[in-house]
């Protein structure tokens, strides 16, 4: 076998024919990958070579016949091929000789290419900033695309004498492989057979993302000892010789072996994720629920279109691969498919395609795509909808842009961070039977139904969610509530109520307590002539609260980094003049911390809220979740508010002031606030009272609007977190349910929030100097290493054969 390897090499490497064919191949991918701007890695943005490994399949499909296609086709021709069975050789020894040395030639093809991978570790920012070992990952991915391509080509020339029909014949089935079986799969009779499975993309493109799945593996593995199987077959009946001998038996034995092993792994299977933050490797949270699965759960994308920004391919990229990787643990259960709403759709009807899908919780955006004639504006919906039965939850697959500290890329970046959260925790809640319960503390002039509708609404897709009063509500009933929500009383709790939720803490409970310390509304203002006093509220709970740990100060915060209110500035023709100016006591909060709870939120919208102390407190473990900004004043209360402070405009140096504490997690065992105290007069219940909690957490935050949804003129409920006079989107909801998330689901859900995915970008200002260098050197140098090395084998021939 080897001879038959060493003499295919030299001979093919001998023709200029050869050189001629690995140039074409190299300057049309280098066009396609430098040159082209719709594949075009300088435009994509990324330092990556995502490019090269989407586009190189499509030329393979014609390199890898034009290698082939003399290997067995010319030996028949001229008659060559029954001289070589009189070497000793067998037909397999024959065979794989020429497989062999087909894919080396591939490989040989190949390395030039690596050209492309020094030139964008070159401009990446910083320098080096790319994902090497996803790059080998995708790498090994195209090898094994190469040598299944071979072994089709090494069929289709020995069907045929004739070196055309035979590289027809491989382009025909290298296509039909790679491309068919997705098309026959969309024939609406075929779509239930999952016929994409047995076609090359699925696997290759898994592959070259830098994942090696032994399902994969074993799929290439199979494919080739067919074709490989298949190719004896055909050169035994061609010469009339008996097939079924030692070969035969041998070679079947490996193709049913492979087989074998392959539906094996479809149960027990492995992967290898060669990506430097394992951005691919689904975590154990996720597994299990995926493998929990009860019935088929569907997911369609709306992120579907043509011409996208680099940006949103790479999130609509990062999109199909998480589903699949998510797919693969869930034994076929989870179904995905992308689609574009708008497609096909006539103009006048695009209107009722946008309230179906807002009736769904899915809103359209406006993207800007820069064309050759300058900006266009194009219409996505970067959501997607998990459906389980009747029920349905939408996924947001794209975060709002609320801070102008964050770029667009780092927006980006925290969208795919976190969709292996959004994914799971959606897909759980729509699937989960007996839900825990929520509990919304009622009996304090806290917020209204109308005002948490949309809070309530929210948590309601995974949990059981009601209004509490802890003076009716019997301590049993009260210790079955998983997560308890005090938003924003204006009324003193009674000390029967304080020892209810004191025993209920010590028994594991868990509270989110949203608290505001100085009464101050804005209609109140506008009621008033524009000014009214902040003053402290008496709710009761400050001893309560001391003992765990915070302190809750009776002030308001003025932050620069605020959101607006509509100020009615003039009358002109009889309609008043409305402007939105920023109020300095609505403080928009910035999430630094890593904790899951906040990481990657969008900012946090907040009214007249009041600052936290941290207390020393044994066993407890606190975690700053929420602060004010640097550009902030603290006001003592009483204090009183004027809508006459708009028309100043704040000085920066008046504001500047360490950033103050205005959320906290508390995690622990927390001390009694009834150790050593007489039962509270009322309490008609039998309750062993606890002196030291379980190991519980609660989250402490200085207003309790951040739950309030705003409420439309009509009486309807905007969604929670959204500004209906600014029209911007806030992180509130996410806040909330993250909280939850934490706070009343002990399966670990939350924790996925914590992946951290490396942002790789091309330094832009350098591309736009050097942009025509860097597409000569990977138009001409991958072209000139070829032909340096045909130079060389030339003269090397010459002077070895010289003589």
């Amino acid at each position: 076998m080897l001879s038959i390897l060493k003499k295919e090499i030299t001979t093919y490497l001998s023709s200029l024919v050869a050189y001629i064919t690995i140039g074409v191949f190299l300057l049309v991918l280098g066009l396609f990958l430098w040159v082209f701007p719709d594949t075009s890695i300088l435009a994509y943005g990324y330092a990556g070579l995502d490019s090269l490994f989407s586009t190189a399949p499509y030329l393979f499909m014609f390199l890898v016949p034009a290698i082939t296609m003399r290997s067995l086709a010319e030996e028949r021709r001229e008659g060559t091929f029954e001289l070589l069975l009189t070497r000793p050789l067998t037909s397999l020894q024959i065979v794989l000789g020429k497989y062999f040395a087909g894919v080396i030639i591939v490989l040989f093809a190949l390395l030039p290419t690596l050209v492309y991978y020094f030139s964008v570790y070159t401009l990446g920012t910083p320098q080096g900033n790319i994902d090497t070992g996803a790059v080998i990952g995708s790498y090994i991915g195209l090898f094994l695309l190469g040598s299944l391509f071979t072994a089709i080509g090494l069929f289709a020339s020995s069907v045929s004498k004739n070196q055309v029909i035979a590289f027809t014949i491989a382009v025909f089935l290298s296509f039909f492989f790679y491309s068919g079986f997705d098309s026959l799969s969309t024939i609406l009779s075929l779509q239930n057979l999952g016929l994409q499975g047995l076609g090359i993309t699925e696997h290759y493109q898994s592959i070259s993302r830098g994942v090696l799945d032994t399902r994969d593996l074993m799929y290439f593995l199979v494919l080739d000892a067919f074709f490989i199987w298949v190719t004896l077959f055909v050169l035994y009946k061609q010469n009339g010789r008996k097939f079924v001998n030692t070969a035969f038996l041998s070679t079947m034995g490996i193709l049913f072996s492979l087989t074998a092993v392959t539906v094996l792994s479809d149960k027990i299977f492995t992967r290898f994720d060669f990506t430097k933050e394992k951005r691919f490797t689904i975590s154990p949270v996720s597994r299990k629920v995926m493998g929990g699965l009860p019935n088929t759960v569907n997911v369609t994308v709306y992120l579907q279109g043509d011409n996208f920004p680099g940006g949103m391919k790479r999130l609509q990229t990062s999109v199909k691969d998480m589903l699949a990787d998510l797919q693969a643990y869930s034994h076929s259960e989870l179904q995905f498919k992308f689609t574009d709403p708008l497609k096909g759709v006539a103009e006048d009807q695009q209107k009722q395609v946008y309230d179906d899908l807002e009736a769904k919780g899915i809103e359209a955006q406006n993207l800007s795509v820069k064309t050759d004639d300058g900006v266009s504006q194009k219409v996505i919906f970067p959501f997607a909808l998990v459906t389980y039965g009747n029920k349905s939850i939408p996924v947001k697959l794209l975060q709002s842009q609320s801070s102008m500290s964050l770029s667009p890329d780092e927006v980006l970046n925290n969208s795919i961070q976190n969709l292996e959260y959004a994914f799971t925790s959606a897909i759980k809640k729509v699937t989960s039977g007996g839900k825990q319960r929520i509990g919304f503390t009622e009996g304090h002039n806290e917020l209204t139904d109308l005002q948490l509708a949309d809070a309530m609404r929210s948590l309601s897709d995974g949990y059981l969610v009601g209004r509490v009063n802890l003076t009716s509500i019997p301590f049993d009933s009260l210790a079955k509530v998983s997560l308890l929500v005090i938003p924003k009383p204006d009324k003193a709790f009674t000390e029967l109520e304080k020892f209810k939720l004191d025993q209920y803490i010590m028994r594991g409970g868990r509270v989110l307590w949203a608290i505001d310390q100085v009464s101050a509304e804005l209609d109140s203002l506008r009621g008033h002539g524009g000014e009214q006093l902040a003053f402290n509220k008496q709710l009761n709970l400050d001893d309560q609260l001391f003992r765990y740990g915070v302190r809750i100060n009776y002030d308001l915060i003025a932050d620069m980094n605020c959101s607006a209110i509509p100020v009615t500035t003039g009358n002109v023709g009889g309609q008043a003049q409305i402007q939105l100016l920023q109020w300095l006591y609505y403080p928009v909060y910035l999430p630094m911390s890593k904790h899951p709870i906040v990481k990657n939120l969008d900012g946090i919208t907040s009214q007249f809220a009041s600052t936290i102390d941290l207390l020393e407190t044994k066993n407890i473990e606190k975690t700053i979740l929420l602060t004010s900004s640097p550009y902030n004043k603290k006001l003592s209360a009483p204090h009183m508010l004027s809508l006459q402070a708009l028309q100043d405009e704040p000085k920066p140096k008046d504001f500047q002031s360490n950033p103050k504490i205005t959320g906290v997690l508390l995690e622990g065992d927390f001390v009694s606030d009834f150790r050593n105290r007489p039962l509270p007069e009322g309490l008609t219940e039998k309750i062993n009272v606890l002196a030291q909690s379980k190991p519980t957490k609660m989250v402490v935050l200085s207003d309790g609007d951040i739950l309030r949804n705003q409420v439309g003129s009509d009486g309807s409920p905007f969604p929670l977190g959204y500004d209906r006079y600014t029209q911007q989107s806030y992180g509130n909801k996410n806040l909330l349910l993250n909280i939850a998330d934490y706070m009343a689901d002990d399966s670990g859900l939350i924790s996925l929030r914590s992946k951290e995915i490396q942002i790789r970008l091309l330094n832009r200002a350098r591309i736009r100097q050097e942009k025509l260098f860097w597409q000569l050197v990977n138009n001409i140098a991958p072209i000139g290493i070829v032909l340096i090395f045909a130079i060389f084998q030339h003269y090397n021939r010459k002077r070895k054969y010289a003589h």
